[in-house]
């Protein structure tokens, strides 16, 4: 039984800032794509700003081609911005300190101010259609490999596997690739995962980040304003994880990819690196923000596992995730597709945000995992409760 869609409804002040997202020209830019079809085109470094996603590398598991000499794949992710665009955020800024409460004299501090501003313009860059980048590899034997990346779709965003062979690369590898005639900040980290051992599946809005998806306020509050913060235990468990397990890692959330810097910065201060998934569509408003956190997450994430199950079907995974949304529905419905890759599925209870009793309900689980063995899964509130669950698997 699929968890009831919770419904927000927008205040005023979330109603206003839609209007304002909405005047600023970012509608008028997607309607002018409608009438021409832009033509492909270098990235330029002078005018655009490119992301490239970390990644985990991945080798075939047919068969006839394991072994000694096997090609490793890699999905590859770009997204490229206009530089400078939508400088006029002011509006923007002054309005969400108003919806988080930030009015008056606490509203007008500069730090506050210029922390909602930094955070804000990855949400209002225009993305750049039909462009094409130049990828250098470097790799363990010393030699570089060149690929054509792109081009970008309507977002932006580029996603496409390149194979790097396999002479001189070992599991375990790490390398970090850059875009030719490029500066240090359009670069990727690779890590090089074999077919074998383990692989944990990781949600990170309220499993490992306070973010309060469960409330509209909450969500921009902890996006724009606040410094974010790891749920209490959280880097502690991963820690052991790691340890024990020495697994790949995949960050699967449902944010969007306007997000990717902040929630990197933010894995790597306090949790094992590894590859991080997210939406991979720009919002043509912030107010959507608020909604992509709850909009067919399951859907979203189901795609996104059952891709990780292609690349790495002989792994054993553990799945963690929380109760603000739709993970046990999702680990439940993985589990069902793939009893023996799914080997541990742990739930966070979120009671530190009000209005989830329904969420919460021993009902709610029970219904999400009738047909997973009870062994399989853990509801759990602190971190502690699972921790000795590791040497276990």
């Amino acid at each position: 039984m699929d968890l009831p869609k919770r419904k927000f409804t927008d205040p005023p002040a979330i109603k206003r800032l839609v209007k304002i997202a909405r005047s600023s020209g970012v509608r008028r830019l997607v309607a002018s794509y409608l009438w021409r079809s832009p033509s492909i085109q270098a990235a330029d470094s002078r005018q655009h700003t490119v992301w490239l996603f970390d990644n985990t590398a991945y080798q075939s598991t047919m068969p006839k081609t394991i072994g000694k000499g096997h090609a490793w794949h890699v999905e590859v992710i770009a997204c490229v911005f206009e530089k400078d665009s939508r400088k006029d955020i002011s509006k923007l800024v002054a309005t969400i300190a108003d919806i988080i409460g930030l009015d008056g004299e606490v509203g007008t501090q500069r730090e506050i101010r210029r922390c909602i501003a930094e955070r804000l313009r990855p949400f209002l860059y225009h993305t750049a259609e039909a462009h094409m980048m130049m990828l250098e590899i470097p790799l363990p034997n010393h030699t570089t490999q060149i690929h054509q990346i792109g081009p970008t779709d309507h977002s932006g965003v580029s996603v496409q596997t390149v194979t790097t062979g396999s002479r001189g690369i070992k599991e375990g590898d790490r390398i970090r690739s850059k875009l030719r005639n490029w500066d240090s900040t359009a670069t990727m980290g690779t890590i090089f995962a074999g077919p074998e051992g383990w692989l944990v599946i990781s949600d990170i809005d309220d499993t490992i980040k306070y973010t309060k998806t469960s409330e509209s306020t909450g969500i921009l509050r902890t996006t724009f304003v606040d410094e974010p913060q790891p749920i209490a235990g959280t880097p502690q468990l991963y820690y052991r994880i790691e340890k024990q397990l020495q697994p790949a890692w995949f960050y699967v959330s449902a944010a969007p990819f306007n997000l990717y810097p902040f929630l990197r910065r933010f894995i790597h201060s306090h949790f094992a690196p590894g590859t991080l998934m997210l939406r991979d569509s720009s919002w043509l408003d912030v107010s959507e923000l608020v909604r992509s956190f709850t909009v067919n997450t399951k859907a979203y994430k189901m795609k996104q596992i059952e891709k990780i199950h292609q690349w790495f079907p002989r792994r054993r995974v553990l799945c963690i995730g929380d109760s603000t949304q739709e993970d046990p529905e999702t680990y439940a419905e993985i589990y069902e597709n793939h009893p023996t890759w799914v080997r541990a599925i742990w739930i966070r209870k979120v009671t530190d945000v009000p209005h989830l009793e329904e969420q919460n309900s021993p009902q709610r689980f029970e219904a999400a995992f009738k047909n997973v063995p009870n062994h399989l899964w853990r509801v759990f509130e602190e971190p502690e409760e699972v921790r000795d669950l590791v040497a276990r698997l």
